[in-house]
């Protein structure tokens, strides 16, 4: 092993490092795509027991291909950027129908599957199948930039092919599943997005940054622009039976393919909310109970949501079908369901800060 950055890492990772998280027993693909998927822009705290309750449900790969997508939606409610969620599925099923239920031991084969990119295909194969192949997460990406003292933002491609340079030029040719764990906690536990914990980094020597007493401005921000603001009248509707009526989003897009509750034009003034349920459901509602309205932010935009509650007064014109169901709170909740949406049905009037 001739890279001293790789030794170096080895080292302090077999001193310090994590050696006991749960996608380390029975070290087999699945485990390791399941884990590498969940923990994309999620910490491990919380990945954890995500984890443990998916792999407790859908044990291999066949069984998450064969899964009702409500049943894997349901299993990652909560963790959010659900495409993450309906891409693993999709894969599952062209492992089994391409591969025979068979991980490929081939980066281009991994990245041909859905939601697999370049990264998450290489850690499969030096975590799963023990290969030489360089991977490049965030915390990866941190820890190059730094010791490198790379400028830019990441997500430019001129500042990604030189961090990919350099992953590649460290990833050693032995012991490359510790290798890829090693640097990856690296970035989480000492090299940290804010106060990095140089004096216990096993690479302080070597990092450019710390040199120069500039590890702030490594790596480069994304630059900054100011998200839209949305707004949505979200209405909790219940019939005599005490069932609520739920909507599946559409499956591309904000909440792609999980159940939520209906939403009407933020124009309508709350007394209009009643005309407005006749018009779009086909039934007469009771005057509307408001909530307290609450901000959720996603990605790109803020979305501002004002609840309220209505009691339907005359027999529902609405049909149960496969993106419209009239169902109790408490099967509601065993669906896959926006974060924001559980709470509201969980604590309909409480306020909502997210």
């Amino acid at each position: 092993m001739s890279d001293g950055f790789a030794r170096k890492l080895l080292n302090w990772y077999d001193r310090y490092g994590r050696h006991d998280l749960p996608w380390h027993h029975d070290r087999n693909p699945y485990r390791v795509w399941v884990s590498e998927i969940m923990l994309q822009q999620t910490q491990v705290t919380t990945v954890i027991p995500y984890f443990q309750a998916f792999m407790e449900r859908f044990p291999d790969v066949k069984a998450l291909a064969e899964a009702p997508v409500d049943d894997v939606l349901s299993h990652w409610s909560g963790l959010g950027y659900y495409a993450r969620a309906r891409n693993l599925q999709k894969a599952a099923r062209q492992v089994v129908e391409l591969h025979g239920g068979e991980f490929p031991a081939d980066q281009e084969q991994l990245e041909a599957l859905p939601g697999i990119g370049r990264s998450t295909a290489a850690a499969i194969l030096a975590q799963a199948y023990q290969q030489r192949a360089a991977i490049l997460d965030g915390n990866v990406k941190r820890v190059l930039a730094r010791y490198h003292a790379i400028p830019g933002w990441p997500g430019q491609t001129s500042v990604l092919n030189q961090l990919w340079k350099r992953a590649e030029e460290h990833t050693p040719h032995e012991r490359i599943r510790d290798y890829t764990q090693a640097i990856m906690d690296l970035g989480a536990m000492v090299c940290s997005r804010s106060r990095p914990a140089c004096e216990n980094c096993p690479l302080q020597t070597g990092c450019e940054a710390y040199a120069r007493g500039e590890t702030s401005l490594y790596p480069g921000s994304k630059p900054r622009k100011a998200k839209p603001e949305k707004t949505t009248w979200m209405v909790i509707l219940e019939d005599h039976h005490g069932r609520i009526l739920l909507e599946r989003r559409p499956p591309s897009g904000i909440w792609g393919g999980l159940w939520s509750l209906p939403e009407l034009d933020p124009t309508y003034g709350p007394e209009e909310l009643p005309e407005a349920c006749e018009q779009a459901f086909g039934f007469n509602c009771s005057e509307p109970q408001l909530n307290s309205s609450f901000r959720h932010t996603f990605s790109h935009y803020h979305l501002h949501i004002q609840p309220a509650r209505l009691t339907v007064t005359s027999p529902s014109g609405v049909c149960d079908n496969e993106n419209r169901r009239w169902i109790h709170r408490d099967e509601a909740l065993t669906l896959g369901l926006p974060a924001p949406i559980r709470t509201l049905l969980t604590s309909p009037e409480q306020t909502i800060l997210i």
